[in-house]
């Protein structure tokens, strides 16, 4: 006979990414680190834990410690927005690519969505966020090949019985496109398109080098970063973020079970042109931040650093590349359909999942949230690119 708890983990940080490690669903945003690199901006972390406690049923005579067993766990944040000073305390709750545990189990996730539902309810939240990879199909729907997760589906229908609600607030990618590394490195380089290959060789041929940066090199790559965005018309945060992420991450990976980051820098001629971020965790890499100048684009070190990218998450023992991001509707009006088209060529496969969803557990707050928030964040996007002209100004 068995059952299943929910308690709040003991433990420190380096147990907390074995744990999650070992799950179905292990996220680099799930693990301890990234949780500390929040909670530095505002958020509170939570990490819960389901252990399955029970007693063998075949010695019901004999006296047996009880077993126990994760099963799933969450890295709650949350996110004050009343408290001091106010009859109501009002918060959110988000919980990023979690929870982590087997999605298909249907008793399993009854019991997780019970809990969670309840603790958004005790905590005075006006909403629950979640946005695990419930995968719910692979391909974009107009290739041939394209197909979909019925499991998927019914995950997402017994959300929407539940009353939770595809969240208008997307944080992260709904959809991505991921890079299968067991092939040999040239069955890799076979895999992709031709165009692709051929301006990797053209990378190497005009001289361009791709090598690990180090942390003093921080400032320089904001300041490349800030120029991408302003160039490519996307929004960054303030440099403390970003440097508290790769201090936090930045070192060698010496175990899969502990999430780590190497920044690779392109430079033509002693010259940094281009960088990239490729984080790891639990034997996937992550390709999360990319910054170019328009310098020697002719000269493709994009193409060269994901290749490198590519054949050190390889030789580091990693499985999955997840190039992070594809777009929500796959056509050329999309945003993301250039960038999207760059990482097809590198033979990557969509990969598209169910999103954020929205627990609304306060009926009278939320409705009043969902409208404010793209206000909010029309005000905070403005700042943004207000912020990364003067740092560029002020270059």
């Amino acid at each position: 006979m068995t059952d299943i708890s929910m308690h709040p983990f003991q433990g420190g940080g380096a147990d907390w990414n074995v744990l999650i490690a070992s799950l179905p669903g292990s996220h680099l945003l799930q693990t301890w680190e990234w949780a500390q690199v929040k909670a530095a901006f505002g958020w509170q972390p939570m990490p819960l834990v389901w252990e399955r406690r029970g007693v063998p049923d075949h010695r019901p005579s004999e006296k047996s410690r009880a077993m126990e067993s994760p099963i799933a766990a969450a890295m709650v944040l949350r996110w004050p927005i009343l408290s001091r000073g106010f009859v109501w305390r009002l918060c959110l709750l988000y919980v990023p690519k979690g929870p982590l545990m087997e999605w298909g189990s249907g008793s399993l996730r009854g019991k997780i969505l019970d809990d969670l539902q309840a603790l958004a309810r005790r905590k005075g939240a006006i909403l629950l966020k979640i946005d695990p990879d419930i995968e719910i199909g692979r391909g974009y729907p107009d290739q041939e090949l394209a197909r979909e997760n019925r499991d998927g589906q019914v995950i997402l229908q017994e959300l929407e019985q539940r009353r939770w609600l595809f969240s208008r607030d997307q944080i992260q990618f709904r959809n991505t496109v991921t890079l299968d590394l067991s092939p040999s490195e040239e069955a890799l380089l076979e895999r992709m398109k031709q165009k692709t290959r051929y301006n990797i060789r053209l990378a190497e041929k005009k001289g361009v080098t791709v090598r690990a940066g180090a942390l003093d090199e921080l400032p320089m790559l904001y300041q490349m970063y800030a120029e991408t965005s302003d160039r490519d018309g996307f929004v960054i945060r303030k440099p403390d973020y970003y440097r508290r992420v790769w201090e936090t991450f930045l070192r060698p990976l010496t175990d899969h079970s502990q999430p780590c980051a190497e920044a690779l820098i392109a430079e033509v001629d002693g010259q940094a042109v281009a960088a990239i971020f490729v984080f790891y965790f639990a034997r996937r890499a992550y390709y999360l931040y990319g910054m170019s100048r328009a310098a020697h684009r002719e000269k493709m070190p994009n193409h060269l650093l994901q290749w490198e990218a590519i054949r050190r998450a390889k030789q580091h023992g990693c499985t999955i590349y997840d190039l992070w991001g594809a777009p929500d509707e796959f056509g050329e009006d999309d945003p993301l359909w250039g960038v999207y088209r760059f990482k097809e060529g590198l033979g990557g496969e969509v990969v598209r999942t169910a999103g954020a969803w929205d627990y609304p557990s306060n009926a009278l707050w939320y409705p009043v949230y969902t409208r404010l928030v793209p206000r909010l964040l029309d005000i905070m996007r403005a700042r943004g690119r207000k912020q990364v002209r003067d740092v560029l100004g002020g270059a």
